[in-house]
């Protein structure tokens, strides 16, 4: 869940960038968490304004040399952490106001087609997949764990119709010898028919980056304790790229911003403790001439809101929601 998308390796484009500078107003200063600092795009943005500060997160560890470099150029206005997003609440923010907060859930160009992370149905070799501070790779996942989870992750992080089919030829496989990427591909292919719109592999490769990075528990952990953090009027901000997180961050975001009735017996009675002002309920998405000079943000969803309350314990509801898809993150103890 890293950075922003990269068409290729000449140009760089954060995505939706002028659109978050208008809603998060860096003109007129403020300290900035980028929680996936990626190539840069939105941290070197912001810093461009004066009188701003970023405090930039990030588990891949080649962002370590990109974070080092905007260091060397913003020394007092630049911090960098090696972390996982979900804990975010456990870095040492002294004497600042959190001004916004930015969850960039995509993945940068070079992410993708880095033949050592493994992220791509075109690489070659193990499967791997680990964006950083992981307990496992895809290939423990795919040749260790039962037909029965295999089915789980696919259904559930891939939303894929042939989870059953490929799991079970996935089973009858490794038997014969451990499976690589290219095995995985071709098993895939074995079961689909061609598909014109997108490789045949995608959906079961999203799944199993899904797992292996625990992307469900990151996104659902780094929202609540994001907004644990953010002072009040302070903006939590996510753009996401495929509908698992899209419908993760909305019902966030929408649950905490809405007038709960107290009780189904009261039913005038309401709670008017709402957490978040939501402005819109409908996400901001790229323009035509944004998708034309980079492609892939075409699938970009912009989300946001303003926290306007301090309210313990409002994470019951939400973790609920959503346990079977950390319930099924959790098999990876199986590991």
């Amino acid at each position: 869940m890293n950075a922003t998308i990269l068409p290729n390796n000449e140009n760089h484009y954060p995505v939706l960038l002028n659109e978050i500078i208008s809603i998060i107003s860096p003109q007129n200063g403020g300290t900035f968490i980028d929680c996936t600092l990626g190539q840069g795009g939105y941290s070197k943005a912001f810093l461009k304004f004066n009188n701003t500060k970023v405090i930039a997160i990030d588990r891949d560890f080649d962002c370590k040399t990109i974070a080092k470099k905007i260091e060397e150029v913003h020394k007092e206005r630049f911090l960098f952490f090696h972390k996982k997003f979900s804990d975010i609440d456990k870095i040492k923010i002294e004497n600042s106001k959190i001004k916004a907060i930015i969850f960039d859930l995509g993945y940068s160009y070079t992410q993708i087609k880095d033949p050592n992370k493994g992220l791509s149905f075109e690489s070659k070799g193990n499967l791997n997949m680990r964006m950083g501070l992981n307990n496992f790779s895809a290939n423990e996942v795919i040749n260790k764990l039962s037909q029965k989870d295999l089915e789980l992750i696919f259904k559930y992080f891939g939303e894929d119709k042939d989870s059953k089919i490929i799991s079970k030829k996935i089973v009858e496989q490794r038997v014969k010898s451990n499976l690589n990427t290219e095995h995985l591909v071709r098993i895939i292919n074995s079961v689909k028919k061609k598909n014109y719109k997108i490789h045949n592999a995608t959906k079961i490769f999203q799944a199993i980056r899904i797992f292996v990075n625990k992307e469900i528990s990151e996104l659902v952990y780094g929202l609540i304790n994001a907004t644990k953090i953010l002072d009040i009027d302070g903006i939590l901000l996510t753009v996401s790229f495929h509908s698992l997180e899209d419908k993760i961050i909305k019902y966030f975001f929408k649950s905490l911003s809405e007038e709960k009735k107290i009780s189904r017996y009261f039913p005038e009675e309401k709670n008017h403790n709402k957490l978040f002002k939501l402005l819109s309920k409908r996400p901001i998405v790229p323009s035509q001439k944004e998708i034309s000079v980079n492609k892939p943000s075409r699938s970009a969803k912009l989300r946001y809101v303003i926290k306007k309350k301090k309210i313990s314990n409002f994470e019951h509801d939400f973790l609920k929601k959503f346990s079977k898809l950390l319930e099924i993150e959790s098999l990876s103890n199986k590991l």
